[in-house]
């Protein structure tokens, strides 16, 4: 991944996260098949670190904080986009969490938010760190995520197989992320500085987001750049994978 491009607006996802895109997440998600896709595995994650306080700084319509609270973690949300934080305390007090702390925040200040605050653990989930065009902003970002953690702390990231994407074209199992039956995901355009995914739904619907594709070795570079001492990735995850292989690849850092 190079470590600089001409694209800087990365706020452009606070546009793309349309009311009605937003209204819609969800279904895209299918909460219930992302959890038997999941079986545990961020809680296991979570649980096996020690981690009790846990910060999704990419919250979205609140799957993550929602799950993890319910999982006897004390999780709080957050988000850049206003719109998906309305959702997600929609969610929340769906399932009787009325009380789940949500909060508008972005990656690169997050301590402007949570001043004077530590966590267990920060998870950035749901290919939400693409969201990032560059190089400078993610090494800020990490440098935030890892300032408001407790020692021996753990952050987890996860992105798409943009390796795979990149070198051997788009495909998907439909087997890990993005479950729900009635939207089509595919990228319209592909370049090592930006991909074009359009969201297509059944009614006809359609929507887009721009992305960055990060290679695995990079964010791998990225987080131990930013001072954490082990990174562990996992491929749709397993521990053990072909580079290619996985739809989604997830990072685990240990401050």
């Amino acid at each position: 991944m190079s470590s600089d491009t001409n694209i800087t607006n990365s706020d452009r996802f606070i546009e793309e996260y349309t009311t009605e895109f937003v209204g819609r997440w969800d279904e895209l998600i299918d909460w219930k098949k992302r959890g038997e896709s999941e079986a545990g595995f961020f809680e296991r994650i979570l649980k096996e670190s020690g981690s009790e306080t846990v910060l999704d700084i990419a919250s979205g319509t609140g799957y993550h904080t929602v799950t993890l609270n319910m999982n006897g973690f004390d999780c709080t949300g957050s988000d850049g986009s206003a719109n998906m934080i309305t959702k997600a305390k929609e969610n929340a007090e769906r399932f009787g969490l009325e009380s789940a702390r949500f909060e508008v925040a972005e990656w690169t200040s997050l301590s402007e938010t949570f001043t004077n605050e530590k966590f267990d653990a920060i998870v950035c989930l749901g290919n939400a760190f693409t969201h990032l065009f560059n190089d400078h902003e993610r090494r800020q970002a990490l440098d935030e995520i890892y300032g408001l953690l407790n020692p021996g702390g753990v952050a987890i990231i996860d992105h798409r197989n943009y390796d795979s994407i990149l070198d051997n074209g788009f495909t998907s199992k439909h087997q890990s992320y993005y479950l729900g039956d009635t939207v089509d995901i595919r990228p319209e355009s592909v370049s090592e500085n930006g991909v074009l995914f359009r969201y297509s739904y059944s009614d006809g619907s359609v929507h887009h987001l721009n992305l960055c594709p990060i290679r695995q070795e990079y964010v791998t570079s990225l987080l131990e750049d930013a001072g954490f001492k082990q990174v562990d990735r996992y491929g749709d995850f397993q521990p053990q994978y072909d580079h290619y292989d996985p739809d989604f690849i997830v990072q685990v850092a240990t401050k």
